[in-house]
């Protein structure tokens, strides 16, 4: 139940994105029952390829914690993170992943590739499936409204 409350929040985070016109995706870094990082894709709002959910989030967490390094963190990510988004989550050693819905297009936890089963240092624990119908409709929503013309800039 616990892992689900933390997606609640990171879906939130979706919609808000969803709200700006960005692709929904919402992130939440936790650590002793606390959350420490939160983001949302802000690739149209910055200009900025990287400005992942998981990449605001992780940059959060560093930020509030004081430090690069995210070992006994677990990272919340409504859809499954790319190439990049996998790398930075080895990179900041966080130890849990969990996402909602598989990406088949980039999906780097199983989708297309598996980055995590890969030869790394300290790969995370990976969970995938959490909330996926939620995570799933919260994107399908965006992307119907996208191709019915409809502005998704509110």
């Amino acid at each position: 139940m616990e892992h689900e409350n933390y997606m609640r929040r990171a879906l939130a985070l979706a919609q808000e994105a969803a709200n700006a016109g960005e692709v929904p995706v919402g992130c939440v870094i936790v650590r002793d029952g606390c959350i420490v990082g939160e983001g949302r894709n802000r690739r149209e709002e910055l200009s900025a390829a990287a400005s992942h959910a998981e990449m605001e989030a992780i940059a959060a967490a560093n930020r509030h914690l004081g430090s690069w390094r995210l070992d006994g963190c677990a990272l919340y990510v409504t859809l499954e993170p790319c190439p990049m988004c996998a790398g930075a989550i080895l990179n900041a050693r966080i130890s849990k992943v969990f996402y909602g819905a598989r990406d088949p297009a980039f999906g780097a936890c199983g989708g297309v590739t598996n980055l995590f089963m890969e030869d790394f240092p300290n790969p995370p624990a990976l969970v995938g499936g959490v909330l996926a119908e939620e995570c799933r409709a919260v994107l399908a929503a965006f992307f119907q409204k996208l191709r019915g013309g409809e502005d998704t800039k509110r």
